[in-house]
């Protein structure tokens, strides 16, 4: 006899409609499957057999994270199947800043009231970005809780889990004066600062449709574009240079997040003129009549991550990025002092 319970429906709960929804989903999932994922969904958990073949000294890192309120702009435009990228990218970019590979993603789906097909939709892009980062979706859960959410509404975190080599992992404390810091471009707002931006745009009460000169494109389609997934380059560069530490630009910006892969005693020296800063974070500055130094403590602005390399590495860091099809280039070096100066 197949589960229902026609009791639980009429509080809210539609259990036959969660079976629909991984039955939905079960492609998706089966696109992310790489070596060493021992178990399809619908267990109790995700089994993964770690290939260690030389690492010496495993050590595991793991990183959770939400999409945040860029979800809003998904439900306004009702479209859900990209910020499932944003939340494996949130949770993938940092681990990979250890040095590490990421294994396996679990997801966390909250909502009103269970749509299999917009559960699919979320999943379909939790599912992309696994294959853009190389990990396993190994499971997750889908909660319908009415009453807590509303029925077009929902919550989405995820969960990560990497391995790297004890004496590889990425040492901030190996920073020196005179090293230089290497600016990856960012495809966009990425999922942080989302507040400011809707208050900015005053986006329940703006048409997120309509064409945007500045941008080239619609200002919703803009905001919406997911976050960009950078294990696969950074893993590359690795392997061909000796990269001192890495920074993840994410809320809190350059002012917050460049200070995490530095020593004490040393300062991040920017020069404002070597940022590409995009055009969407011009017009947020420019209709929120926000102040620089506010933009680039809130927005990456272009930058989503931060390489730090000796000078002498820099050239051959450059490259290999460009080879994986990376936009990157020197925005600054290492100085005395503390925190972050741009100039």
């Amino acid at each position: 006899m197949k589960s229902f319970s026609d009791s639980y429906k009429e509080a809210g709960v539609d259990v036959t409609a969660g079976y629909r929804a991984v039955e939905l989903m079960k492609s998706h999932v089966a696109r992310t499957m790489v070596p060493g994922m021992l178990s399809g969904i619908g267990g109790f958990g995700g089994l993964f057999e770690m290939d260690l073949t030389g690492i010496q000294k495993p050590v595991l890192v793991s990183g959770t994270d939400g999409v945040g309120t860029k979800l809003k702009l998904a439900f306004l435009l009702d479209k859900h199947n990209t910020v499932g990228i944003d939340c494996v990218a949130m949770c993938v970019n940092d681990i990979v800043c250890c040095g590490a590979k990421p294994l396996l993603f679990l997801d966390y789906i909250a909502l009103g009231k269970n749509v299999p097909e917009r559960v699919a939709s979320i999943v379909e892009g939790v599912a992309e970005g696994c294959v853009q980062s190389g990990c396993a979706l190994a499971g997750g859960e889908t909660a319908e809780m009415p009453g807590f959410y509303s029925v077009d509404e929902y919550d989405l975190a995820g969960f990560s889990v990497g391995v790297v080599d004890k004496d590889k992992i990425l040492d901030p404390k190996s920073v020196r004066e005179g090293d230089v810091i290497i600016g990856i471009a960012s495809s966009g707002v990425h999922s942080n600062g989302f507040s400011l931006v809707r208050k900015v745009f005053d986006v329940e009460n703006c048409d997120l449709n309509a064409y945007a000169d500045e941008l080239g494109a619609p200002l919703g389609e803009t905001l919406l574009t997911p976050t960009k997934l950078y294990v696969k380059p950074i893993l590359r560069l690795l392997e061909e240079v000796s990269v001192k530490s890495i920074s993840h630009i994410t809320g809190g910006g350059f002012y917050e997040n460049i200070p995490r892969a530095l020593p004490d005693g040393m300062q991040a020296k920017i020069q404002r003129s070597a940022v590409d800063v995009l055009p969407i974070f011009k017009l947020i500055q420019k209709v929120g009549n926000i102040p620089e130094r506010d933009m680039f403590n809130t927005f990456n602005m272009g930058v989503g991550m931060c390489v730090i390399v000796d000078a002498k590495d820099a050239d051959r860091a450059l490259q290999a990025l460009s080879s994986c099809g990376e936009k990157a280039s020197v925005i600054g070096e290492v100085v005395k002092g503390d925190g972050v100066e741009i100039c």
